[in-house]
């Protein structure tokens, strides 16, 4: 076991170690290990929230992590540090070393909370959320028990380990199904497999990934409005942190999808249901810290799609929004505190709008397709704030580096299945002002709905095409829905070439109505900035009971 980072600098500095350090007890807290895709730096945030919370509460903090470019390993954010790998074995050297009063799993995201069964079953004392009840949440055939009993709705699902068994789960269940390996973090070989052909090639890769695991296989909801939703509770109390709604449609992974909170389409009936859901699940596992919830929302239907019994990579985000750490609170709870104690009894629900963008690194990998799936593909996030959705979602667009434009030409190429979408949010451009181009079958539509569209050659059809215009900086924005699982080349060429010359795209629906929205609302009105200790000055003006 190697010296922690601190140890060397105190023995550097004072002399040896005292092995008395004051404070009464030590509690370890596991971070996420090596910072890589699906595994970002909102769980280190968590971290530094929980060693901030322990020195508060005058207990001495271990943090376990091997991460260079986190804060958690910063000398002076812990009391101790092992600069440790997060697995079994590495863990439990630390603990017999160290003979903490309990473990933190909850906030390095899914690598250390797959560590509480067997850390657990070794006679280590997880603070928090049971073992036990952090494992109903993971295993597939638990959780469905739960669900059914507490009568709440999820997807028509299955498992295998091999296709034959996929193969009769994904015919009784009826495509298209969401494939993915259990136990992963980022959606890591996550798949919308479409038919029966595709499902054998995507059930080898999730298998592969998923080990001694079997691959779950849920009915994938189309056009389903996807929410997330973070809790807090103290056994007794939960109280919802924040309820948000994700701006593109259920398949595209809850780390890449941009969220506004509070939500700005659904209705008070299933923000209710919402509510009472996440509450009934939060009881039935007991827990005691941070859980975080994904629902889908279809006509009127509320599904549960996952529940997290740890923190979420949203947290930060709804911390900053609400202006209340839930970090910090959740480990107080863990310690045996009270949400009545802490203050911390109601859902605050604010006044403004605040928008969750994500941040993609394409522009470090010429020619790749930007489609974004169920696998997680984001390596940051920013926010946006404001009074109204259009202009928060246009500053999350700003700080994610789109520049979008107040004039000039659009690029529309979209399926045949949004083409009845795209008929409005085309006629709201051409109102602002802009001049729309549009391939054959996308410029038909419009044009027979009174929209004027120039027709421009597909890309494999002849010159000048969007490519030559795009060369030429006369496009300034491009919307582009994906024809299918697998995308024709053209279109892979258009959405590769859009981060060449730095156009800014979307390649949802929704996503670009809620860049009109947002384009619309900066042609209004300029663009204000305020600290966000003035938004939450008022931030308890809207509450909601637990």
């Amino acid at each position: 076991m190697r010296i922690s980072k601190k140890d060397e600098i105190n023995r550097t500095a004072a002399g040896p170690r005292k092995e008395s350090s004051g404070k009464s007890g030590k509690v370890v807290i596991l971070g996420g290990g090596p910072n890589r895709i699906g595994q970002g730096i909102e769980f280190d945030y968590c971290c530094c929230h929980a060693a901030y919370a322990l020195k508060e509460e005058g207990i001495e903090s271990v943090m376990v992590n091997c991460n260079p470019e986190t804060v958690s390993t910063d000398y002076d954010t812990s009391d101790r540090l092992y600069f440790e790998p997060i697995t079994v074995e590495d863990v439990l050297n630390i603990v017999d070393a160290e003979k903490p009063m309990g473990v933190i799993v909850q906030f390095g995201g899914q690598t250390p909370l797959n560590l509480a069964i067997p850390l657990r079953m070794a006679g280590v004392n997880i603070l928090g959320t049971s073992a036990e009840n952090i494992d109903v949440a993971e295993d597939r055939k638990l959780f469905k028990q739960m669900l059914d009993k507490l009568g709440l709705l999820q997807p028509e699902n299955g498992t295998a380990f091999a296709f034959q068994e996929a193969r009769e789960v994904a015919s009784r269940i009826g495509y298209p199904v969401l494939v993915r390996p259990s136990y992963v973090l980022g959606g890591r070989a996550m798949e919308i497999v479409y038919d029966e052909n595709n499902l054998e090639r995507f059930i080898a890769a999730a298998a592969q990934v998923s080990g001694e695991h079997p691959v779950l296989i849920d009915k994938f909801i189309e056009d389903a409005i996807e929410v997330d939703v973070d809790m807090i509770g103290d056994g007794h109390d939960f109280v919802i942190g924040g309820i948000m709604e994700h701006i593109e449609e259920a398949g595209i992974h809850s780390g890449d999808s941009a969220m506004a909170l509070p939500p700005y389409t659904l209705s008070e009936d299933i923000l209710a249901r919402i509510r009472e859901a996440t509450c009934k699940m939060g009881r039935e596992l007991n827990v005691r810290g941070l859980m975080n919830v994904q629902f889908a929302e279809k006509d009127e239907k509320l599904y549960v799609l996952e529940v997290n019994p740890r923190a979420s990579r949203t947290v930060p985000f709804v911390s900053k929004v609400i202006g209340a750490p839930l970090a910090k609170l959740a480990t107080k709870i863990m310690l045996g505190r009270k949400l009545k104690d802490l203050g911390f009894t109601r859902e605050i629900v604010p006044s403004y709008v605040a928008v969750k963008e994500s941040v993609f690194p394409f522009s470090r990998f010429p020619g790749v397709d930007i489609i974004l799936g169920p696998e997680m593909k984001s390596t940051g996030e920013v926010m946006g704030i404001d009074c109204d959705f259009g202009s928060a979602y246009i500053k999350s667009q700003i700080a994610a580096g789109q520049k979008i434009p107040l004039k000039g030409n659009v690029f529309i190429s979209v399926r045949d299945k949004d083409k009845r979408s795209i008929v409005m949010i085309a006629k709201q451009l051409h109102e602002i002002g802009f001049n729309i181009f549009a391939t054959q079958g996308t410029a038909g539509a419009l044009q027979r709905n009174g929209i004027p569209a120039t027709t421009l050659a597909k890309v494999a059809e002849g010159r000048p095409n969007v490519l030559d215009l795009m060369k030429d900086g006369k496009i300034q924005m491009v919307i582009n829905t994906p024809s299918g699982r697998t995308p024709r080349q053209d279109e892979v060429k258009i959405r590769s070439h859009v981060v060449l010359y730095n156009v800014p795209y979307t390649t949802t629906i929704s996503g670009a109505q809620a860049t009109v929205n947002g384009i619309s609302a900066l042609s209004k009105k300029r663009l204000s900035v305020r600290s966000l200790q003035e938004y939450q000055k008022n931030v308890g003006g809207r509450r909601k009971h637990a």
